[in-house]
């Protein structure tokens, strides 16, 4: 410091010229100067900032001057200079501050030059400029000349790049005006004025100087007066110097397009801060002058209007709506005057695919409006601008409709004006149902309670608006609080809504809508009436030119009543309407007029007296001649009749006037005005009537005029009986017209009938039968002769009341005993004791088989010995009765006698379990926990003991004995079953012993049908053990046997539903190990028939491939050969194929169960060609290969009927075929009795047809769908009569007397029972038909007679015959029918209980014959479209049904038979009856669900066919609509199956539909047909029951949560575009959801975090899960809190999985609290600051808000248009003060979450990949830009909630 003292000392001398010489000298030597005396080093440093800070004017001016040349010379480093004068000025005198602005200005420029313009400070801090003006006021007016110089000094450089320098100054220096003093506006001012005078100097350099000003003008605070006056200031100067400069660039010709689009670009940014809601009203008419002034000039100097001033029209238009002031609104429709003006002398349209709806268009609703405004400057200026409006309007109808073009890119960033007209474009080209348009309107259409909200399908954007004004103006008008957007938009959006809507009222599919949004409108703000009237009147002009279509004028006039809810307008509407009622109008005119009239009155009474006027009575009179006026006003008459009786008895006059009018049309609605008003009872009835009884003429002729008698008559009901003369005869009056046979104009009289029968259930069923003679018969004869399904409604309901009345008028019935109905069931309940009497206790033992059945030794006989010791000794008795039995009974090596014995030994195993319970009873010290299993133990032990000890003979019958106490015993006895199975297991392998081996194969198959379902350990070793005995064994018996054993065990296979145990996933669980057995049974019998079969060899090929062998099956080879052509006993080969036929046959339930269809029809197709006369190559005997396919024909004989009866019952038959199979078995009984034969074969047929013919016949008849001819059920009768009434082996002898008892129901010989025959075979019902039968034979008088000589010869036989063998088997065949008959009567008195007749439960049916449900019961039970020539129509049959099952109680009938007819009746008809009527295909098929459902409580038969259709296996056969009607109702079924059933119901339902979503079949609209239906069966059982109290509610939350993972996705496309189905879906599902319990609820839907948020299954789920809480919340269901607490997890998912969950999230949140609503706006900014995917964050913000705001109609749901919209719908939701509490909060982090992305899309731009401590997802990386866009945008427009360091990080952020 010492070097420069002297220096420094000089400088204080008091001569100015010596201070600088010192100056000079000091920087001359820090020129020269050492480093550690130069400018750098502290004594430099020292002696710089000394001189900057001198007080003397000449010290500072050179040291200043001196300190530039350093820098310049590059002695000093430049930004060392700015620092040392920025130092010196904020230190220095006020007076040297200019100097020292000039010397940093001078050295900004020359950093500026040296960077060649590329210099950008860091931060706002660091601008130089901005640290100038920073320092002191002093400084503005020097500062404002160096922002000049320094713009002039560096244009060179690019006036670009000195713009963007002086950005952040110009931003810094607006944005702190309202925190500072005037004077800073002051210095603003001067400096925007100064900038465009720059622009006027340098015109080409202008552009960039102007985009920097409008850039800046952005950031304009415009909250006061004052800030507004001062923009309009800033504004007129920078418009006018764009003026100046625009005139000389068009004088050079040069950058003309680019300074109009910067024009358009200035007026959009003035206009769009004029528009934004922060905006203080006023100062309007300058800017817009202004505004108007620069386009002018453009135009004056023969500029072109360009395209891109569309948008000034469109922020003109929303200016001109929001204006209020007439001065204001008059500048602004010059504006537009102007520019519309301009645009049509231009021609600038464009054609072609480039078209877009004119802008110009939303001004006509606002232009309109001011119509009427009492300004006549402003009407006129609003007339003129109509004007062309007009024709524009006219010119856009002759244009035909262009699609509208897809954009490229990202769109715009919104503006309110924008929004409109988007909204507009997008109505106008797109669908008119298009989603996305009216979604946000859904949004506030949702009801906090409602669950369909998507149910009602698409509507236009029009429907919705009117939809939701009416909504909320009827919330206001009751008082109800409503949402504050609602409120909002109430008040500030009528005009622009109705803008829009106005121009859609001339869209061809919009329109009608338009038009009841626009009246809606009228109705939501009061102050629209009058332009809404001006709008009818001009639009109406348009209509009804010549060149433009007509067809609106009509609903546009409609438009005119609604105007009358403002009372102010009722004299104006009237005085629209009256002067087209003149008498001179044109007819049609006159005529609409009175309607527009009346529909006025019907919103505003008001208007009836003008009303009253026009409906005079005398108008008919003056009018006769013009029938349209009549007609209109006796509409109208009826109308007011209707709507308000008691103004329709002022018209009373006038309502007679059309009753006495000649013309039928008017004299009808005459008739249905009086109807009303006696419906009110404002007229009574049978007054009215003696005046108008005569007028009732001619109701006959004319159909209309009928339909109105009868609306009329029906009131007549309340007084008949006060009335009867008057009363009869309305009634006939009424019957009559019921009765019409009219051809002509049928639909017109079904409708006319229909309302006859309507008006007859009005009256008391005995006033109808008093006055109409027969009334119950004819209404029976027409129910049955009807096809209308209208008028069959009606006769339905008539026909109920009948039943109805019936029933509550009967005669109580008293229950008899049960007789003997006829001949032949006298004769079996006498058969015991004529053939076991008591002087013939041998006849046990030469009667086995009949013995075993009924024999005399009963434990009632050994009850009345009445003593312990007696009780005792009856299972020795027993014990010596079956040894007699068993060694008397002969099989013969005959599998047919075998299963017989089997059958037989059931009913004996049965009486003798029931005395050794009764012997344990009787002990009475002896306490047995399972007297059951105990009394069984006891017979196995001595079965087992007495089996070992036997002749082969015993022995046989003993192990049948075995397994029929094993099939008897209930499956709880375990440990019975499991030592009767490993006791015949035993045997099965002792190949050396052929008599035990085939019977214990029997034997142990029978047991595995009967065992538990948790027995598999036991069942699978029998099944097993059979198929190895199969294989291995040398005997075709055993083989045989093996084969029934097979047959009998497939009958439980897969027949069960066990829960599956979750740990043992990998194991094989137990319906697997089924299907692999099932494969191993059909693959082995079907390889066993190959050889036998070559001509089906490839069949069952085939049929194998349907059960492919897996692994680790047990390969066994089958070498032995079945058919031995050298062995001499052929009987063995005969029963050896037939039981491996009959065991294929039997597996037919099983693999039906498992869904192996087309394997059931090959088995059923294969049985069938074994069989002679039913297969044509199937004939005679003559090869070898021949010889072996016939002896197929014994087994397949016999197991046909067990086929045909399950392919009947799963409708896999149909009646010709059964026809084909039932000739076929005539054909072949008949051959091979005419054919003298005695050979084994022979006679095992002959005894296999018949016995198997027997069978079918009873089968297809028990069944009662199909109709056989009595005539061949007679032949078939007497081939069975000729077997045993002629010479032939008694085995022939026993085939003919078991096809005569099974053909009457026996079911002798069949391993299943296919249809439990009613014992109470007599109906009582005398068939009108004798030519078919349906139904047992017993049953059916037709066959009575010839049945009973049958059985009487038979009964005989049994009784006495010389021939053993025949006596022995008539015995046996008269106990099977005995036995079958009465099954239940024999089980329930060996179980000691009683019971009601089969087919009923304890409730009594006792129906009078005469009454209408036993006629109806009756003929349903006869219909059949085969018996006559005509087809009875499905709808009759429905219309049956439907009665029938809203009848009280039905007669016992067998109403399982009858409605498995009904249910194929639909089909056998298709294409047969007329097609005149239409019925649902179904309907039918439904009914008899319906049906069923009601009654099988009383009706086990029904019960049984509701458990059959609801099997897995048979429910997946059915057609999509019904299998949707049974699941539909699951809670019926519910209500009627026991627990076990129920939980494999719900399990077979949730099987079905999950293999349903992956099947084939279906496509995706029947799956989900099928899960709705579920969902709703689902909700109804959760319903109807506590759910406390349901055992089985765990089965259904397994089902719902099945059913949860199978919903659609929410973000799906279809669900997106509103695909019903899916909506549908989620609906029932959360109904569903509803009703579950809260605990399984909530834990259900608990959503755990995920580590990685992917697009897989898993997340999917979870988004399933959070759409359904969203969905729950808002109905109620779970609490609010429960959304929130997937807040955080939901807005940092990707978007693309969580947009549908976004839209319920904020569909719920519309009807919660505000606090409630806001904190979620804040939390949802707030997560964006660090979420993975922002976008999710924002779009929520977008939709939330959006649906919050004012806009919320207009905008649409896009998720690119969602973020676009934020800046408005943030502006607007903010600007609310119910909002604007969280407007600072909310902005901060919103501000906070803008400078992440900023930085995050810098670094994309950049390339740069350096992690951040937040980073965000790469799949984000697209949405940056727009992400970044709509973000400062939207910054921007909250700007005044920010301090001002963030507004001032907000505009040094630089945004493309």
């Amino acid at each position: 410091m010492d070097s420069y003292t002297s220096l420094l000392e000089k400088t204080r001398v008091p001569q100015p010229s010596l201070q600088k010489f010192a100056v000079i000298s000091i920087f001359s030597k820090l020129r020269t100067a050492p480093v550690h005396l130069g400018p750098d080093s502290e004594p430099g440093t020292q002696a710089i900032s000394q001189c900057l800070q001198s007080s003397s004017p000449a010290v500072v001016d050179q040291s200043v001057r001196e300190l530039c040349r350093l820098v310049l010379d590059s002695n000093l480093d430049q930004y060392r200079g700015l620092l040392e004068l920025q130092s010196a000025l904020e230190g220095s005198d006020p007076k040297f501050a200019s100097l020292f602005v000039k010397s940093l200005g001078f050295l900004i420029r020359i950093v500026f030059e040296r960077s060649n313009g590329s210099w950008k400070p860091e931060s706002h801090e660091d601008h130089p400029f901005i640290k100038i003006l920073s320092s002191r006021r002093e400084v503005e007016s020097e500062l404002v000349n160096q922002i000049l110089l320094f713009m002039a000094k560096n244009k060179g450089l690019g006036m670009v790049e000195v713009c963007e320098f002086l950005r952040p100054f110009l931003n810094f220096s607006i944005i702190r005006i309202p925190f500072s003093d005037s004077s800073l506006f002051l210095f603003v001012r001067q400096l925007i004025s100064s900038m465009a005078s720059f622009c006027c100097l340098f015109p080409n350099e202008a552009m960039p100087i102007f985009r920097l000003l409008l850039n800046c003008l952005k950031y304009f605070p415009l909250k006061s007066l004052e800030e507004t006056r001062n923009f309009s200031y800033v504004a007129e100067c920078v418009i006018d110097s764009f003026t100046v400069v625009l005139r000389q660039l068009v004088g050079k010709g040069l950058l003309i397009t680019e300074a109009q689009l910067c024009g358009v670009e200035l007026i959009e940014n003035v206009l769009s801060l004029y528009t934004c809601p922060c905006k203080q009203s006023g100062g309007t008419e300058p800017i817009v002058e202004l505004l108007k002034h620069m386009l002018a000039a453009q135009k004056d100097l023969a500029l072109q209007y360009i395209p891109e001033l569309s948008s000034v029209i469109l922020s003109l238009s929303v200016l001109l709506i929001q204006s209020e002031l007439e001065h204001e609104q008059l500048s602004i429709l010059k504006f537009l005057h102007f520019l519309l003006k301009w645009k049509s002398e231009t021609e600038c349209f464009v054609d072609g695919a480039e078209h877009f709806l004119p802008e110009e268009l939303l001004v006509i609703f606002p232009n309109i409006s001011l119509i009427s405004s009492p300004s006549k400057s402003v009407k006129g200026a609003a007339n003129d601008l109509l004007v062309i409006l007009e024709r524009l309007l006219v010119k856009l109808l002759m244009t035909p409709k262009i699609e509208l073009p897809k954009k490229r890119g990202y769109p715009s960033i919104s503006r309110p004006e924008l929004i409109a007209y988007r909204l507009l474009q997008h109505l106008w080209f797109q669908d008119q149902f298009s989603l996305s348009s009216s979604f946000f309107l859904r949004f506030a259409s949702v009801r906090e309670t409602d669950v369909e909200e998507m149910h009602g399908g698409p509507r236009s954007w029009a429907y919705q608006l009117k939809e939701l004004a009416i909504w909320t103006v009827e919330r206001r008008k009751s008082g109800l609080p409503a949402p504050r957007s609602h409120k909002s938009f109430l008040t500030e959006m009528p005009l622009l809504l109705g803008a829009i809507a106005s121009v859609l009222l001339m869209h061809p599919s919009h329109g009608s809508a338009a038009i009841d949004a626009l009246a809606s409108i009228g109705i939501m703000d009061p102050k629209l009436g009058v332009p809404l009237l001006l709008v009818i009147l001009f639009y109406n002009n348009i209509f009804t030119r010549k060149d433009v279509y007509q067809n609106m004028v009509p609903k546009l006039l409609g438009m005119l009543p609604s105007l009358a809810s403002q009372s102010g307008m009722i004299p104006l509407v009237v005085q629209i309407i009256l002067p087209m009622l003149h008498k001179d109008a044109k007819p049609v005119l006159y005529a609409t007029a009175t309607r527009l009239l009346c529909q006025t009155w019907e919103i505003n009474d008001r208007a009836f007296g003008s009303l009253q006027g026009v409906l005079l009575p005398k108008g008919f009179t003056e009018f006769m001649s013009e029938r349209n006026i009549c007609i209109s006003m006796a509409v109208s008459i009826r109308d007011v009749c209707r709507k308000n009786p008691d103004r329709g008895v002022d018209l009373i006059l006038s309502v007679s006037a059309c009753i006495e009018s000649p013309d039928p049309t008017i004299q009808a609605l005459g008739f249905q005005s009086l109807a009303h008003l006696c419906e009110a009872d404002v007229i009574d009835f049978y007054t009215a009537w003696d005046v108008i009884a005569k007028y009732v003429q001619g109701y006959h002729e004319d159909p209309v005029l009928a339909y109105s008698v009868c609306l009329l008559l029906r009131w007549g009901a309340m007084d008949a009986d006060a009335y009867p003369e008057a009363s009869r005869e309305v009634l006939k009056i009424v019957w009559g017209v019921g009765c019409s046979l009219q051809t002509d104009h049928n639909l017109q009289w079904a409708k006319a009938k229909a309302s006859a029968f309507e008006a007859l259930t009005k009256y008391e069923i005995p006033s109808i039968v008093k006055n109409i003679s027969n009334f119950k018969q004819m209404v029976m004869d027409l129910l049955l002769s009807e096809t209308n399904p209208d008028v069959l409604k009606a006769l339905e309901g008539l026909q109920v009341k009948i039943i109805g009345h019936e029933h509550s008028t009967r005669r109580r019935f008293v229950k008899e005993k049960k007789v003997p109905a006829n001949k032949i069931e006298k004769l079996l309940d006498v058969f015991p004791q004529v053939i076991f009497s008591s002087g013939k206790t041998s006849n046990d033992g030469e009667l086995p088989g009949a013995a075993l059945l009924s024999g005399s030794f009963t434990s009632n006989s050994l009850r009345s010995q009445g003593t312990a010791r007696g009780l005792q000794d009856s299972h020795s008795g027993y014990e010596d009765m079956m040894v007699q039995i068993a060694a008397s009974l002969q099989l013969s090596r005959n599998i047919f006698v075998a299963l017989l014995s089997l059958q037989s030994w059931k009913a004996f195993v049965r009486r003798w379990m029931r005395a050794n319970i009764l012997s344990i009873d009787a002990k009475v010290s002896v306490i047995v926990s399972d007297k059951t299993s105990k009394a069984a133990n006891d017979i196995l032990k001595s079965m087992i003991r007495v089996a070992e000890e036997s002749i082969p003979r015993s022995a046989e019958n003993i192990a049948l004995a075995i397994g029929a106490l094993g099939a008897v015993l209930p499956p709880s006895a375990h440990t019975i079953k499991s030592t009767a199975s490993k006791f015949l297991l035993g045997w099965l392998f002792q190949y050396e012993h052929e008599h035990r081996q085939w019977s214990a194969a029997m034997s142990l198959g029978l047991i595995s049908s009967s065992l538990h379902v948790t027995d598999h350990k036991q069942k699978f070793q029998n099944i097993t053990g059979l198929l190895e005995v199969l294989c291995c064994s040398k005997s075709s018996l055993v083989k045989g046997a093996c084969g029934i054993g097979l047959g009998f065990s497939c009958q439980d296979l897969l027949s069960r539903v066990e829960a599956t145990d979750d740990s043992n996933a990998n194991e094989e669980n137990p319906k697997m190990q089924e299907e692999r057995l099932l494969g191993r049974i059909v693959r082995t019998l079907s390889l066993m028939l190959c050889p036998v079969a070559d001509s089906s060899a490839y069949t069952l090929e085939r049929l194998c491939a349907h059960f492919p062998a897996s692994r680790d099956d047990i390969v066994t080879s089958i070498t032995s050969e079945l058919l031995d052509d050298n062995c001499d006993d052929l009987e063995d080969d005969i029963w050896g194929i037939s039981g491996l036929v009959i065991g294929l046959g039997s597996s037919i339930g099983a693999i039906f169960r498992a869904g192996a269809y087309d394997a059931v029809l090959k088995v059923k197709d294969l049985i069938i060609s074994w069989i002679p006369h039913m297969n044509s190559s199937v004939q005679d005997f003559g090869s070898s290969n021949e010889r072996s396919e016939i002896l197929l024909s014994v087994g397949s004989c016999l197991a046909l009927p067990l086929v045909v009866a399950f392919c009947q019952k799963v409708e896999m038959v149909d009646g010709n075929e059964l026809d084909h199979l039932v000739n076929g078995y005539m054909e072949l009984i008949s051959e091979l009795l005419s054919v003298n034969k005695s050979g084994t074969f022979h006679k095992s047929l002959v005894m296999a047809s018949t016995a198997g013919a027997g069978s079918l016949l009873a089968c297809i008849l028990s069944e009662g769908v199909h109709v056989i001819e009595v005539e061949r059920v007679k032949c078939l009768l007497e081939l069975f009569r000729k077997c045993y009434s002629s010479p032939y082996p008694p085995i022939i002898h026993l085939g003919g007397m078991f096809g005569v008892v099974n053909a009457f129901g026996a079911g002798a010989g069949n391993l299943v029972d296919f249809h439990p025959l009613n014992s109470s075979v007599h109906t009582g019902y005398d068939q009108k038909e004798h030519s078919y039968i349906s139904g047992p034979i017993l049953a059916n008088p037709v066959c009575e007679e010839h049945s009973t000589s049958l059985m009487q010869e038979i009964f005989l036989v049994a009784q006495n015959s010389d021939d053993h063998h025949l006596q022995q088997y008539a015995a046996w065949a008269v106990s099977f029918l005995r036995y079958r008959l009465w099954y239940r009567e024999i089980l329930n008195s060996a179980n000691g209980t009683q019971t009601e007749s089969a087919g009923s439960k304890s409730v009594s049916q006792g129906v009078p014959e005469d009454s209408a449900v036993m006629k109806l019961a009756l003929w349903l039970k006869s219909f059949n479209h085969s018996e006559t020539g005509t087809n009875t129509h499905t709808c009759t049959v429905a219309t049956i049904l439907r009665c029938l099952s809203l009848a009280p109680r039905l007669p016992t009938l067998d109403w399982g038979a009858i409605v498995r007819r009904c249910m194929r009746y639909e089909a056998q008809v298709t294409g047969l009856l007329a097609p005149d009527i239409a019925l649902k295909e179904g309907t039918l098929r439904e009914e008899c669900l319906q049906f069923a459902l009601v009654h099988a409580k009383q009706f086990d038969a029904l019960l049984t066919f509701l458990d059959e259709l609801s099997d897995l296996s048979r429910f997946r056969m059915l057609e999509l609509s019904f299998q949707s009607c049974l699941l539909n109702h699951l809670a019926d079924l519910i209500k009627l199956f026991s627990g076990s059933r129920l939980e494999k119901l719900l399990d077979d339902v949730s099987n079905f539909l999950s293999s349903v979503t992956s099947d084939q079949v279906h496509n995706s609209e029947q799956k989900s047909s099928l899960r709705i239906s579920c969902w709703k069966g689902l909700h109804q059982c959760l319903n109807e029951a506590s759910l406390d109290s349901l055992e089985y509610i765990k089965n259904i939350e397994r089902c719902m949560e099945m059913l949860f993972s199978l919903l659609p996705t929410p973000q799906s496309p279809a669900f997106m575009e509103m695909n019903r189905l899916n909506s549908v879906e989620w609906s029932e599902a959360v109904r569903c959801l509803v009703k579950a319990r809260q605990g399984w609820l909530l834990d259900f839907l608990q959503v755990s975090h995920l580590h990685s948020v992917q697009r897989d299954i898993q997340f999917v789920e979870v988004l399933k899960k959070n759409q359904a809480k969203a969905k729950l919340v808002r109905i109620g269901s779970i609490p609010l809190t429960e959304l929130g607490k997937i807040k955080s997890y939901l807005l940092n998912s990707e978007s693309l999985g969580t947009w549908g969950v976004l839209l319920e999230v904020v569909a719920t949140l519309q009807h919660s609290d505000g606090n409630v609503k806001r904190q979620w706006l804040v939390d949802a900014v707030e997560i964006s600051c660090v979420s993975s995917y922002p976008s999710t964050a924002l779009q929520f913000l977008g939709l939330l808000s959006g649906s919050c705001c004012k806009y919320m109609p207009l905008l649409i749901l896009d998720q690119s248009t969602v973020l676009n919209d934020l800046p408005v719908t943030l502006t607007s939701l903010l600007s609310d003060p119910n909002w604007e509490v969280i407007a600072e909060t909310f902005t901060s982090y919103l501000l906070t979450s803008t400078e992440r992305i900023y930085s995050w899309a810098t670094k994309l731009t950049l390339g740069d990949d350096t992690p951040s401590l937040q980073p965000i997802n790469d799949s984000e990386n697209d949405m940056a830009p727009i992400l970044l866009r709509v973000m400062h945008h939207a910054c921007v427009s909250l700007k005044d909630y920010l301090p001002l360091e963030k507004q001032l990080r907000l505009a040094h952020m630089v945004v493309i």
